[in-house]
């Protein structure tokens, strides 16, 4: 085949290949609930009755992902496409996989095993020809999510359907269907046998792809909060003080935030929306007002655990941590001396400390001056007055004579400060501040 652009050029020269060769295959589940729905695919699949070892001898590109579910990837340049074999399964004992699965020759047989009516939809695109065996066509005129078949059968296969149909009711803005949100609340409790990294995965869609706020409110009107975040549900019903969050408890300041996050954000600015404040549960007292004293630093520490519990890489925990951790430090940007704003503004991936500000103050008091104010010195100090060109190091010390040791992290450090204040410009004056740190007498 040809060098092709993209995944849907791709799909369709698969499409015309099969066909060549005498099978079925057609556009199949998301992709074309999306062109439905006038929304580009990111990816695209087909469905044929051919078998994976004649799949894999068709294409050159052809790499098995899925050989007992009759999966096979075929790639070409940049672009690929998973192509599966028409197939129907067994009983799921697990609460994931198939304990069975047959192949079949018909398409219709195929789409009765999928999930939700609006993905087991497929497409002819060398014709137009939609083929609907499930009623998914009039599922996306109705906006509704609805299983196919038995809705409690479904979720009882694969758990994680569960979360699916929430991401789904939330990105597209559809409603559940009352049998489907029926089947999801009596076998809520059954998602916390799905594996921490699907589980994860599920929630930073539904927190990324659009509809965040719908998609928490979902997730908590049909009993799957308290499952997977019961961190989170502790936020209803924890008061704020009025006279900084108008808009009500932490619930309904956290739901603000995700509304006005919108799409396409990263998931760890998500995660640090989601739980900035998942310490103040933990820390509200009554005194001469509401107080969350140390709210930040529980958080962080809450934050930790919780995304170490669903198999966040290291980066990223330690990254929404330090989301969590700092979050309260703008209030205080404008008595910070330089030295501590210029270490303050060049925190790894700033950017979304100042997004999470932004929000937090957006769906609360609504006062900007302290963002402003480091967009400001942002722009006036620029990438080079942050990180300035280190003046002295430890081999400068051992050179002028001293013995490495723990002073010199606290010399090293004095001299960085002074540096960041505009009182050390040259190695002699960086020295001579370093001396007077390893000099002093304890």
């Amino acid at each position: 085949m040809a060098d092709f652009r993209g995944p849907e050029t791709l799909a369709v020269a698969v499409i015309r290949q099969l066909r060549g060769h005498g099978h079925k295959a057609y556009l199949v589940g998301g992709c074309v609930r999306d062109r439905l729905l006038g929304i580009q695919p990111k990816d695209f699949d087909v469905a044929t009755d051919a078998r994976p070892q004649q799949v894999e001898t068709y294409f050159s590109g052809a790499l098995p992902v899925g050989a007992h579910f009759g999966v096979v990837r075929v790639q070409e340049g940049g672009a690929a496409v998973e192509v599966a074999t028409f197939r129907s399964e067994g009983g799921y004992s697990d609460g994931r996989r198939p304990d069975e699965v047959r192949f079949e020759t018909e398409p219709a047989l195929d789409a009765q095993r999928r999930d939700f009516t609006i993905n087991g939809l497929m497409e002819d695109p060398l014709t137009g020809e939609i083929f609907d065996y499930v009623g998914g066509r009039a599922d996306l005129d109705g906006k509704t999510i609805r299983a196919i078949g038995d809705a409690g059968q479904r979720f009882h296969e694969d758990h994680l359907r569960m979360l699916r149909a929430v991401r789904f009711a939330a990105r597209l803005g559809f409603t559940i269907k009352d049998e489907t949100r029926e089947a999801i609340q009596e076998q809520a409790e059954f998602v916390r046998a799905v594996s921490a990294e699907r589980v994860r995965d599920e929630l930073v869609r539904i927190l990324t792809e659009g509809g965040a706020r719908r998609g928490l409110e979902l997730l908590d009107e049909l009993g799957l909060l308290k499952q997977v975040l019961p961190e989170v549900k502790a936020f209803q019903g924890v008061e704020q003080p009025p006279e900084y969050h108008p808009e009500g408890d932490v619930w309904t300041h956290v739901l603000l935030m995700l509304q006005n996050m919108g799409a396409a954000v990263s998931p760890s600015l998500a995660m640090g929306v989601l739980l900035h404040d998942v310490g103040k549960p933990r820390t509200f007292r009554r005194a001469e007002r509401i107080r969350f004293d140390g709210h930040a630093e529980v958080g962080a520490a809450m934050a930790g655990e919780l995304l170490g519990r669903l198999r966040f890489s290291n980066d990223e925990v330690d990254h929404v941590t330090a989301l969590v951790a700092n979050h309260m430090k703008f209030k205080d940007v404008r008595k910070m001396r330089t030295s501590t704003l210029k270490r303050f503004l060049r925190l790894p991936r700033f950017e979304e400390h100042l997004e999470l500000h932004r929000l937090d103050c957006l769906s609360s008091h609504g006062g900007n001056e302290a963002y402003t104010f480091v967009r400001q010195k942002l722009a006036e100090m620029g990438v080079e007055a942050l990180h300035p060109e280190r003046l002295l190091s430890g081999s400068d010390l051992i050179a002028a004579g001293y013995t490495p040791g723990p002073r010199f992290g606290e010399a090293l450090e004095a001299v960085e400060t002074a540096q960041l204040e505009g009182e050390a410009r040259t190695r002699s004056e960086a020295l001579e501040i370093a001396k007077r740190v390893l000099d002093k007498v304890e």
